[in-house]
């Protein structure tokens, strides 16, 4: 496996996603390809249908033998002939000799990973609801729980917990819609032989092909080249978008969950073991996974897109390695998005500490609510200069916000103490951002029960 793991990787149950990787995995697809073209090719005449009768009932793993096949690829040093060998010998009586009818290897082993991946792409977005719902419990629990918001790295205006989740929230939304609609495009099914202008069955080939990608729940190439490799960089940028809203959140938990701003923390049993020599170490293992793992997976499209162009009308150098790219890509987002919903289902929020830390600056994250306040007075213009000015002066000298605003006079004379404290209390000045949080945890309520 090419995924970044460590330790808490054995900890996370799959969900059957792993088995998917597998060469057993594989194997049945290809078998399911076969069976499916032989019952699209009997049903256009092509060949008898109780030989495809007889190759469905023989395409079976566990009639394969894979100690003749490893030794037929010894011998000859093709990845696909020997098992198409061995699936004869497994059928009875002379239907081998209709298997494989008409095809080449890649139209089977190409489509046979798309076969695959579909089953994985069903688990992503099984796992995709799981973090929408999380999500959505985090957004509507914290709608209110007042925090710093930041921007470049210092204190702006304050929001909510619930707001910065529901940023995500908007953000997971477009990228499991780009995944899904992408669908169509990505898992198709190509039948059209050496080059993909079905010379094999011309009158027929087009009807077989749409018939086997309707047996295997998938759609058709136009153009069936082995040539054509878009659709896979699309679903690997999506991948790597989808990566990446995972990839944000984590590195805000990272980030927000250290000692000196300790405002989340990873989910953490006991017994867990962060440092084999520092005994205090509670590392965020969910959150530096789904890091490590994203930052891989963007450099993975790059590559494909160089392959992508190479000519003529097939390249084992460019399918070898769109094979690698491809099984790569998957197995490291299956690493993150395990993470991801362990992560947003078990994340402690620590409310105390993110109202201390909104308060640690004594109201100046106000300073534009005050100044929206005085310009009503004032004007614009005057209003910023006046609050600027004070501003400035109590966050260079260290000193205190409420202290200077009462000693100016201009503002003295228009608003009481008890005034100013309510204006820069930093719980007065959140806008919309409750709202917003409960419309975005119902918008992934809703998505996840279409998943």
């Amino acid at each position: 496996m090419r995924a970044f793991y460590d330790s808490k990787s054995k900890t996370i149950d799959d969900r059957g996603i792993k088995d998917l990787f597998t060469d057993q995995t594989k194997y049945k697809a290809w078998l399911e390809i076969e069976k499916a073209l032989a019952k699209a090719q009997a049903e256009h005449g092509f060949i008898p249908e109780e030989a495809a009768l007889k190759i469905k009932n023989a395409a079976k793993v566990e009639n394969i033998d894979f100690e003749e096949m490893d030794r037929i690829y010894r011998e000859i040093g093709h990845g696909f002939v020997p098992f198409l060998k061995v699936l004869v010998q497994a059928c009875p009586d002379d239907s081998g000799k209709y298997i494989h009818y008409g095809i080449t290897t890649q139209n089977v082993q190409q489509s046979g990973q798309l076969y695959v991946m579909k089953q994985v792409h069903d688990k992503f977005l099984s796992l995709s609801k799981d973090i929408l719902n999380n999500l959505a419990k985090l957004a509507e629990d914290n709608a209110d729980t007042v925090m710093p918001g930041r921007t470049h790295g210092r204190h702006a205006t304050p929001i909510t917990y619930g707001y910065k989740v529901s940023a995500w929230i908007s953000e997971l939304l477009d990228a499991v819609e780009r995944i899904q609609e992408s669908e169509k495009r990505v898992f198709r099914i190509m039948m059209g032989g050496a080059v993909g202008t079905f010379s094999t069955m011309p009158e027929i080939g087009p009807g077989v092909q749409s018939r086997v990608a309707e047996l295997l729940g998938m759609y058709e190439m136009d153009v069936p080249s082995r040539n054509i490799n878009t659709h896979k960089l699309e679903y690997m940028m999506n991948l790597s978008l989808l990566a990446s809203v995972c990839h944000k959140m984590a590195e805000e938990v990272y980030q927000t969950s250290l000692e000196e701003i300790a405002e989340v923390a990873e989910g953490f049993k006991e017994g867990t073991v962060g440092s084999s020599t520092m005994p205090h170490k509670i590392n965020p293992k969910l959150a530096k996974g789904i890091i490590a793992n994203s930052q891989k997976l963007y450099s993975l499209p790059g590559v494909g897109s160089y392959s992508s162009v190479r000519p003529y009308e097939g390249d084992s150098s460019q399918y070898m390695l769109f094979d690698g790219l491809m099984e790569e890509s998957l197995q490291l987002m299956t690493e993150i998005l395990l993470r991801s919903e362990e992560l947003t289902r078990t994340l402690t929020i620590r409310k105390e500490r993110m109202l201390e830390n909104a308060l640690r600056n004594k109201g100046l994250d106000n300073s534009e609510y005050l100044m929206m306040k005085m310009a009503e007075k004032l004007g614009k213009d005057k209003a910023h200069s006046l609050i600027y000015d004070i501003a400035i002066k109590t966050a260079a000298h260290g000193e205190d916000f409420l202290t200077n605003l009462k000693e100016n006079p201009a503002i003295a004379e228009k608003y009481t103490e008890d005034e100013l404290k309510e204006l820069i209390d930093p719980r007065s000045y959140i806008g919309l951002a409750p709202q917003i949080a409960d419309k975005m945890a119902n918008k992934a309520k809703e998505k996840a029960e279409k998943l």
